[in-house]
């Protein structure tokens, strides 16, 4: 191999090998991507994505969140609506209630992990819909970060939560 004839023979080795161990396309048979990996090819755990925490909150509230620090998702929802009040709505309320969506997330510390997003909104009309989610943004950014203890910051960091805030304007 020295005498420069072994060069090329040890290339079209290397090229045959690659070759002959390319990865081939297969169609999708609309199982999962990834067999598993806890006990073999086909078994074992799925990858997935953590759980969407939801909840569902009528607003504003009739009583303010206790002062202390929440400790159960049902004691964090309330606290993280809190700060929201009615928008002025310029046009007619189309059914009787005003519902937008929130999703986010949160530290261990209650703080927010990015913006929140609102993801549905029905009830008013054109103009109407951006002041409603302006309103439900300012009241998550005023209520964050959330009075939370350790165990329940442990327990929610970094898991979406859909929280769904429900208004109903007076007639």
């Amino acid at each position: 191999m020295r005498g420069g004839r072994g060069k090329p023979v040890l290339r079209s080795l290397l090229v045959g090998a690659l070759v002959a161990g390319a990865p081939t396309a297969h169609a999708y048979d609309g199982g999962h991507a990834y067999a598993g990996y806890a006990y073999g090819p086909g078994g074992g755990y799925f990858l997935s994505l953590p759980d969407t925490l939801r909840a569902t909150v009528a607003v504003p509230l009739k009583d303010r969140p206790a002062e202390a620090p929440a400790d159960t998702l049902a004691a964090l929802y309330p606290a993280l609506a809190a700060c929201w009040t009615a928008p002025h709505l310029t046009g007619k309320v189309q059914g009787p209630d005003v519902e937008v969506t929130a999703r986010l997330s949160l530290r261990r510390d209650g703080s927010l992990i990015g913006p929140p997003r609102i993801t549905y909104a029905t009830g008013v009309a054109g103009g109407d819909r951006p002041a409603l989610t302006r309103a439900t943004l300012a009241a998550l950014r005023s209520c964050t970060p959330a009075r939370i203890t350790p165990g329940l910051g442990r327990a929610i960091a970094g898991r979406p939560v859909a929280l769904r805030f429900v208004y109903r304007p007076p007639a």
